[in-house]
């Protein structure tokens, strides 16, 4: 640490942060009796006089009396504050709560301290350090054995820590060493009082450790029984104050006492000893009284000290009677080493013997409670002050509470206040008073306890930190909770940090609240916040038939576990879990789901409940149409005012009152007018021309807003997410302002994004400046995001068009609204003066006089409107002469009925004469006035007024005041129509700010141009020709729009045809326009009104429609749309392919667009991938009309010539599941379903008949019946191709008539019962073969049989007989029977079922003969690999590891093998991964997906029976013979090759003999052999060549024997038990280096994810190995991966005590760059940084240190750690190699700038070095 000054010589050392805030500079005391003057003067500047008077000036000079150094009284009491506390501080504390691994003390003066498990005592310490080491050592005493609330300790400031919210944290310590710090053994006396903690104890008494070194302290176990100590046994750790009885051999041996009698009257005495530096907390001592001051006592104690003791601990009876000289006794309540300032305290409770203090007080908890009528008794300057509470009680406020937070302080006004209200804040068990505040936000604050807070409540906070098991929320300061991660969203949130940011406000809802342990869960999911159903908080609240929302926290095969708040769960069973069945939950629901349940039974007693799903749905359905009734969303309706919200208005839909929303923001486009109306509607009033805006399950929202309801009329909507497209153009309202953009809510509830730089054309900084919640706004698409049905949006004005006439509709219905509001307010008061008001207009004219004049304008009085106030700025009386009561003349600019105000204007241009206007005529204006939304403007010369809107466009926004207008704004309008009946006969204007002239764009120009009405014929030249439309350019400039239905005539247009090619580019056409398109997205707008304008017009070139006589109509979408039916031939043409969902949308009209899916476009499965390729854009199809249907817009379309599916017609369908007891599942064309059973899949049955098949595979289907809406199909070729099929081996069973006794018939197991096995025969037919006519054998245990025989096993059955009224058939599957095999095998080794005596004994003898003959032949086949085998099968419930061999006694001539159908296992994906050996055999498959070498692979049919008619030989002809000569030729050349080439790998065992001859020191080859055996699942013969391999291997080759161990280690983890793997793991240990063995053993654990093994491992490993730096480096490893972070910093410490000194700073360094790569980066960069400011010179460091900077670190932090490595003090070289890096970096990630500077710096080192040099 020396040489920090010269390593850092400019960067200077970095300074705790504790530190720059804490220290409070007290004046330094040197010349201990003089302070300094003016320190003090500024300290005391807020002082009353009357104080500084009894203060006198201490004397000056040095004193020493008997060697003691003496302290200056202090100047001023005050209490003690937190910014005076310092490090190194000795308090007297009083225990407040013990927790595990902390204690929270009570300081003096209220303050808290915080006493760590850390930091009692050493001996404490090195306990719990060795129970974390070792499991095995005795059970140790926690913090609540040893600590007790009440408790009073002396204690030291070990650290001042800051808090995550910046605020000071006293972390404390009790440790004898520090409280004792200044004692030495020889200054101990006998009578001393001193405070120790038990070191240990023996059996004559205890040690003590008082923290001395060289003194022994003991109890005696006589002392400890004396009947006065109310101490229980004593502990290691435990905290004792205890009295020094006797000192021996110079005090290297102390004899203590515990009694509390004699400790209590102990009084410190200064012949012991004590002085001001070794004075401690708690001593007892006698004083005088020097000094009585307002704020507190001076006292002299120990002869000459001075201590001072604050008014919180004088004596509250005697405060009045304290004189100086008294005598008193007191307690030494804290001591400031640095100034050596001793407060003292002379409260009974510290100072009297045999009292105790009290953690809580008398009248009982009262924190948090708000207490009013407190009266101010005093005011302590400096300090606080105190109140008395109702009741007598005293409370203390602080100095900070008595004013709020950034208030300068103000005694005088608090002072003022008679009563006041406060909040208890805390009790101070110290100063036994309660702490209160003053602070309004405080009082105010809702929740300040934890108490406060109660499940289901809703709640606002910050976010503050996320974890990764949720995140942190601050409810208040001291109040936060945590929202567990599956609680984050609805949804499970791969990315929260993406949602979530610190510092955001969110809405919460609290799941449960523990007060006692201050632990709160909140959560974060909408549907539990925002639910309205009655919450379950207890089992009492669950009473059957309830329904709340709850969400899963536990899903099992038996059902679900829901929770809902303060841990009340139930269980939703199987069979409630849904309306159709479920098999497997896990797949339909996910842990964190929010479902609705209803209460089936519930037994609060047992907290017992069960729910339902299924009824919660039902019992919705049963309402919902009730609700739904007569309310789609578009629908005009009439509604009654039930009630007002805060938000809005409950209304009922008339006549039905179904319950509805009106929310205040949509009652109007203008937001002004919006709480206006609010105001005027009363309960019981009636809204017509209302319109259904959204309608969920919760609710039905209706709006009034005028432009809204246009779109909703006109069909601008989007129903659903489906019919979204990018340009697309709606109208929609703001519902969120987020700092990243706005929300936009359209009609049926569909929400889009508007990010900030899509909000507005200028830039915005602040997105809640720019939009007001409610505004309606027009949005156009941008984005779509299929997946998560989410689509961004654009508000920018430049890039949507506004309905044409839309400005001056909105002022005509703002104003209409004004109106109507208005004449409510005068119908409802009845008041004269407001009816009168109501009857004003704005430009009318009023006669008079004035009343009074001032500087800001003048007001007037009316005899006719007696009570209104009516004013006229200063801007409209401006340049008129005025005289009070003269009679004037005004105009009213605008009457404001709620205040009843009248404003108007006295300007003569406006009281003139009116002149008259003309329609289209232009003026330049002036604004007048401006009422929020609306303005009132004066035109020109004319004196006429009129009203417009501030703002001309849906989305205009302003950021400044500067672009709003203003009274004096001038404006450039034009009359659209000179008296308008909706204005009161007012001029109805368009303007612009006639504001800077600026050239116009084309589009502009574009839109400037007047537009095309409906039926104009018009001539053009075409500008571009493409598929799908054709552009126009017009002969007044603008483009039109030819859509490809409108180019020829219908019947013109042939299929396949593309009807644009027809016209050429550059061609004059002549047009008619027929409607028009928005610019943006191209849309068709359905307007018909007659005198409607249309700035893009859509034109049509068909001949018959250009005729002038025949009478032209506009058709409107849905006149259109409603044209077609069902099964209607039409001609449409392709516009889009839509790959995501593989469907093709098609036109038929400009208006009307169909899709077709993918089933109904292609008839061959061939064209699925690519359907596309068929259509073409702009081609023209005859298809017929699926489905029509207007709510939702449906239109589906096919081109396969059918629209609907027929019995016995064939047809394509997806497989959508595959399901073993139903078959396949299929979605076929034109939205129907259907199923193919397991006897429909093929003519010849086939052994695993689902496999082959895959979800999303096309088929051709036959269609055989329909059953309740869903098809039955048949893939038999039989029944798709009558002509080609081939036999039928397995007929369809149609009906039990086909049936006949004695048949042999195949099928399928359904399911095997106790009735017996089941057999599927056909889709309709199942018939039953009994146990008993199922095997020959007996079993116990039927569950043996329904193992071997899993669902759709092929079976051969004979039908034994039918019963045809029952429709049941009876079958037999015994070999007798059938002539096949046993279902079971004879491997099993189960008795034949008894038939007589002699049958059972033949059967013993039998059995014995078999087992031999079978054991030989097993060895047999182990000896000779090669020898010619029976075919082997494998059976279901085999491990895998053995094989069995079937024998059949009866036949001797040939083995039918049976059906392979073991059930493949997939390797489980968490699985670990194993060693890799070249040889191609994976470690990670599981051992039952291998399949034995032997196991024949079926084909097709792989049934025996097939093989009867192959097997006949035929005679090979001549060429065959030839033919085959050849093959054989050349497989003898291709296998000499092989044997050629050394890289091919082996194949059989002789192979790999051959090789070993070659190379036998060779592991990779053994590894590979032994690979060779795992692939066959034979583990035996592995172990056996690993063994082999190892006795061969040569000795000297240590690397490849120690290869073959780990396989061996590998092998026996995998496959063998826990025992087998020790014996090799040991025998490895005795042939190998121990050291790599105990690692590679470690590595396969810990990937195997053994963790609790490699655990244990790596312990012994580094108690065997602790010298060997890489033992310590793997373990610290292998935690930090598995997240221990903790335990791998316990480690670093043990492994730096077990390492040399040497190696230290780099193993330091190693575990820091193992915290960057595995734990935590910060931690990581704390250990680097301590490593290199004691080695700073340590270059290799720095540079390792920069390079995980770089990977890991922002760019800030690396450029700081690059500053601070150019001005190390090492060679100038190594200072070049740096700046080399860092030029390097700032070259990589810098901008010119820093490149710069980084250059800049080094000229500046170099400059300096020649400096240094030359000197």
């Amino acid at each position: 640490m020396a040489s920090l000054e010269e390593d850092f010589p400019r960067g200077g050392t970095a300074k705790k942060p504790t530190e720059s805030k804490i220290v409070v500079q007290r004046s330094e005391v040197d010349n201990l009796f003089q302070s300094n003057e003016l320190a003090e003067t500024k300290k005391r500047k807020g002082v009353v006089k009357g104080d500084g008077k009894k203060l006198k000036k201490q004397k000056t000079g040095k004193e020493k009396e008997d060697g003691l150094t003496l302290n200056a009284a202090a100047k001023c009491v005050e209490i003690l504050h937190i910014k005076n506390v310092k490090e190194g501080m000795l308090m007297l504390g009083c225990v407040k709560e013990v927790a595990d691994f902390e204690v929270t003390v009570g300081l003096p003066c209220g303050l808290q301290g915080f006493l760590s498990i850390r930091n009692i005592s050493d001996s404490y310490a090195k306990l719990l350090s060795e129970q974390l080491d070792s499991a095995d050592t005795e059970e140790i005493c926690s913090l609540p054995h040893l600590f007790y609330p009440g408790m009073v300790l002396r204690c030291v400031v070990a650290k001042l820590d800051i808090a995550r919210g910046g605020s000071l944290s006293i972390q404390l310590s009790i440790n004898p060493k520090l409280v004792n710090k200044a004692l030495t053994s020889s200054s101990l006396k006998a009578g001393m009082v001193l405070s120790g903690c038990v070191e240990s104890v023996e059996d004559h008494g205890c040690i003590v450790d008082i923290g001395i070194n060289g003194s022994k302290a003991f109890v005696s176990m006589k002392a400890l029984k004396d009947k006065h100590n109310d101490q229980q046994e004593l502990k290691v750790g435990q905290y004792v104050t205890s009295l020094v009885e006797e000192v021996k051999n110079e005090g290297r041996v102390v004899r203590l006492s515990v009694n509390p009698l004699t400790i209590a009257q102990a009084c410190a005495d200064s012949m012991q000893g004590w002085n001001l530096t070794n004075i401690l907390p708690g001593l007892l001592v006698n004083a005088t009284i020097k000094m009585v001051t307002k704020h507190g006592l001076i006292l002299q104690f120990l002869t000459s000290f001075s201590g001072q003791v604050d008014f919180l601990h004088m004596e509250p009876e005697k405060a009045s009677n304290y004189k100086e000289g008294t005598e008193v006794r007191a307690c030494v309540l804290y001591v400031e080493p640095s100034t050596r300032l001793v407060a003292l305290s002379l409260r009974s409770y510290l100072v009297q013997p045999g009292k105790r203090l009290d953690s809580t007080p008398a009248g009982g908890d009262r924190i948090g409670e708000v207490v009013k009528n407190c009266k101010m008794t005093t005011i302590h300057h400096m300090s606080g002050a105190m109140l008395e509470l109702p009741g007598k009680t005293l409370a203390f406020v602080h100095r900070n509470h008595l004013k709020e937070p950034n208030e300068p302080a103000n005694e005088n006004r608090v002072r003022a206040i008679p009563e006041h209200t406060c909040r208890i804040l805390d009790f101070s068990p110290v100063d036994q008073i309660h702490f209160a505040s003053l602070r309004k936000s405080v009082i105010e604050r809702r929740f300040y306890r934890y108490h406060d807070l109660q499940a289901g409540q809703v709640v606002e906070g910050t976010v503050s930190v996320l974890l990764n098991h949720g995140m942190v929320v601050h409810l208040s300061d001291h109040i936060k909770g945590l929202v567990p991660r599956t609680h984050l969203s609805d949804i499970i949130l791969k990315n929260p940090e993406k949602k979530y940011t610190e510092g955001m406000k969110v809405k919460c809802r609290v799941l449960s609240v523990d007060a006692e342990n201050k632990k709160l869960y909140l959560t974060r999911k909408k549907a539990l916040i925002e639910s309205s159903l009655p919450l379950f908080l207890s089992y009492t609240d669950a009473r059957p038939g309830c329904v709340s929302h709850g969400y899963i926290v536990c899903i099992k095969d038996f059902g679900c576990i829901v929770r809902f708040y303060n841990s009340v769960k139930g269980l939703v069973p199987l069979r409630e879990l849904s309306s159709e069945p479920i098999i497997s939950p896990e797949e339909v629901f996910y842990v964190g789901q929010v479902l609705k349940a209803k209460v089936l039974q519930c037994n609060p007693e047992k907290a017992k409940m069960v729910l339902s799903f299924k009824a919660a749905v039902e019992g919705q359905t049963e309402k919902v149409p009730n609700l739904q009734f007569d309310c789609e969303v578009g629908k005009r309706l009439e509604a009654k005012v039930t009630k007002k919200l805060p938000n809005g208005l409950e209304v009922a839909i008339l006549p039905d009152e179904i319950r509805a929303v009106l929310p205040t923001m949509h009652l109007s486009d203008h937001m002004s007018n919006c709480p206006l109306l609010w105001e005027s509607l009363q309960e019981g009033d009636n809204i017509s021309n209302l319109i259904c805006f959204s309608n969920n399950k919760q609710n039905i929202t209706l709006t009034k807003k005028p432009t809204l309801k246009w779109s909703l009329e006109e069909g601008l909507v989007a129903k659903d997410f489906s019919e979204i497209a990018v340009g697309m153009q709606l109208i929609g309202l703001v519902k969120n302002i987020m700092s990243y953009g706005v929300f936009v809510e359209f009609p049926y509830g569909l929400v889009g994004l508007a990010p900030k730089s899509a909000m507005t054309d200028k830039f915005i900084s602040d997105t809640t400046a720019a939009f007001q919640l409610g505004q309606t706004v027009i949005a156009k698409v941008t984005n779509l995001d299929e997946e998560k049905q989410r689509f961004l949006i654009t508000l920018k004005i430049s890039e949507v068009i506004s309905p044409e006439g839309n400005a001056q509709t909105r002022l005509i219905n703002g104003l209409q609204e004004r109106q109507a509001v208005t004449e409510m307010l005068a119908m409802r008061d009845n008041s004269d003066l407001r009816q009168q008001l109501a009857a004003l207009s704005v430009g009318q004219k009023l006669k008079l006089t004035l009343d009074t004049e001032k500087d800001s304008g003048a007001t007037f009085k009316s005899d006719d409107l007696g009570g209104a106030t009516i004013l006229a700025s200063k801007h409209h009386v401006m340049g008129v002469s005025l005289t009070t009561g003269q009679k004037v003349t005004a105009v009213i600019l605008h009457v404001d009925i709620l205040s009843t105000c009248v404003y108007v204007s006295l300007l003569p241009k406006l009281v003139g004469k009116k002149k008259s206007l003309s329609e289209g005529s232009k003026y330049t204006a002036m604004v007048q006035y401006i009422d929020k939304d609306f303005a009132v403007i004066s035109l020109d010369e004319t004196a006429q007024l009129t009203v417009i809107q501030t703002s001309n466009h849906l989305n205009e926004i302003f950021l400044s005041e500067s672009d709003k207008l203003k009274v004096g704004t001038s404006l450039a309008v034009e009359v659209t129509e000179p008296s308008c009946q909706e204005l009161h006969g007012l001029p109805l204007v368009s303007w612009q700010r006639s504001a800077p002239k600026r050239q116009r764009t084309s589009s502009e120009n574009q839109l400037g141009s007047k537009g095309h009405c409906f039926g104009e014929i018009l001539q053009g030249k075409v500008r571009t020709v493409k598929p799908t439309c054709i552009q126009v350019t017009l002969e007044d400039g603008s483009t039109g729009s030819v859509h490809v239905s409108e180019v020829l005539e219908a019947t013109k247009v042939c299929q396949g045809s593309f009807p644009t090619s027809t016209v050429k580019v550059g061609s004059v056409v002549t047009a008619r326009v027929i409607g028009g398109r928005e610019a943006s997205s191209h849309r068709f707008l359905p307007f018909s009104h007659p005198k409607f304008t249309y700035t893009i017009p859509e034109l049509t070139l068909i001949p018959s429609k250009l005729d002038k006589s025949v009478d032209f109509k506009p058709v409107k979408a849905k006149e259109k749309f409603n044209s077609y039916k069902v099964g209607d031939e039409i001609t449409c043409f392709v516009s889009k392919f839509n790959p995501e969902r593989k469907s093709l949308e098609v036109t038929t009209d400009p208006c009307v667009t169909g899709t077709v899916e993918l089933l109904a476009m292609i008839t061959d499965p061939k064209d699925a991938s690519h359907p596309e390729k068929l259509y073409k854009l702009g081609q023209a199809f005859r298809a017929k009309v699926v489905e029509m249907s207007t709510k939702p817009r449906r239109f589906a379309l096919s081109l396969t010539g059918v629209h609907k599916l027929e019995k016995g017609s064939v047809t394509l369908g997806i497989v959508t599941n595959i399901h073993p007891q139903v078959g396949l599942l299929v979605k076929l064309p034109f939205g129907g379903m259907g199923t193919v059973a397991v006897t429909d899949l093929a003519d010849a049955y086939r052994p695993n008949p689902l496999v082959g098949y895959s979800k999303g595979q096309l088929l051709r289907c036959f269609c055989l019946e329909s059953e309740n809406g869903k098809w039955q199909l048949s893939l038999r070729p039989s029944r798709l191709n009558p002509q080609q099929a081939k036999p039928v081996k397995d007929p369809e069973v149609l009906s039990l008539d086909e049936l006949k006794a004695g048949q042999i018939i195949r099928g399928f197991i359904k399911s095997v019962g106790e009735q017996g096995v089941f057999i599927r025969l056909s889709r309709h037919i199942t018939g039953r073969a009994q146990l008993q006519q199922s095997t020959k054998y007996f079993f116990k245990d039927q569950k043996v049989f329904s193992e071997h025989l899993p669902p759709n096993t092929l079976l051969t059955t004979k039908i034994l007989s039918i019963d045809r009224e029952a429709e049941l058939v009876n079958l037999s599957l015994l070999p007798v029977d059938t002539g096949k095999p046993d279902v079971l095998p004879e491997t099993l080794g189960l008795p034949l079922r008894l038939v007589g005596e002699e049958k059972k004994k033949h059967d013993t003898e039998r059995k014995k003969k078999r087992a031999l003959s079978e054991s030989e032949q097993k060895q047999a086949e182990s000896q000779v690999p090669k020898k010619k085998k029976k075919k082997a099968k494998k059976d279901d419930n085999d491990s895998g590891v053995e094989v069995y061999f079937r024998e059949e006694e009866d036949k001797e001539d040939e083995e039918e093998p049976k059906p392979y159908t073991a059930k493949q296992v997939m390797p489980s994906s968490a699985a670990p991964s194993r060693l890799q050996v070249a040889s191609g055999f994976s470690w990670d498959v599981g051992l039952n997906s291998l399949k034995p070498v032997s196991v024949a692979q079926y084909g097709d049919s792989s049934d025996g029976e097939d093989q009867d008619e192959s097997s006949k030989p035929q005679k090979k002809s001549r060429h065959e013979l030839e033919q085959e000569k050849k093959a054989a030729e050349k497989a003898l050349v291709q296998r000499e090759t092989e044997l050629m080439d050394p890289s091919l790998r082996p194949e059989d065992a002789a192979a790999f003999e051959r090789l070993l001859l070659a190379s036998p020191n060779s592991s990779l080859l053994w590894l590979q052999y032994m690979a060779h055996h795992l692939q066959a699942t034979q583990i035996e013969q592995a172990r056996a060549v690993a063994e082999r391999a190892l006795k061969t291997i040569s000795f000297r080759e240590e690397q490849e024997k120690l290869n073959v161990w780990v396989a061996l280690l590998n092998l026996e983890n995998m496959y063998g038990t826990e025992e087998t793997l020790k014996k090799v793991f040991e025998r490895a240990l005795q042939f190998c280096e121990p050291m790599p063995v105990y690692q590679q053993l470690a590595d396969i654990y810990a990937k195997s994810n053994k963790t609790k093994e490699a655990e244990g491992l790596y312990n012994t490993m580094v108690r065997r190995f602790r010298q060997n730096k890489a033992v310590w480096l793997s373990f610290g490893t292998f935690l930090l991966q598995q997240g221990q972070s903790d335990a791998a910093s316990v480690l670093l410490q043990r492994a730096l005590k077990s390492l040399a000194s040497k190696e230290s700073v780099d193993v330091i360094a190693k575990f820091a760059q193992l915290e960057f790569r595995y734990g935590d980066v910060e931690r990581g960069r704390t250990m680097f940084d301590k490593v290199l400011t004691s080695y700073p010179k340590r270059t290799d460091l720095w540079s390792v240190f920069i390079d995980l900077m770089v990977k890991h670190g922002s760019q800030k932090e690396v450029r700081a750690l690059f500053d601070r490595v150019i001005h190390l003090s090492v060679s100038a070289k190594k200072i070049k190699f740096f700046f080399k890096r860092y030029l390097e970096y700032e070259k990589k990630h810098g901008t010119p700038q820093s490149i710069q500077a980084v250059k800049e710096k080094a000229v500046e080192f170099v400059e300096a070095k020649g400096t240094e040099d030359a000197n």
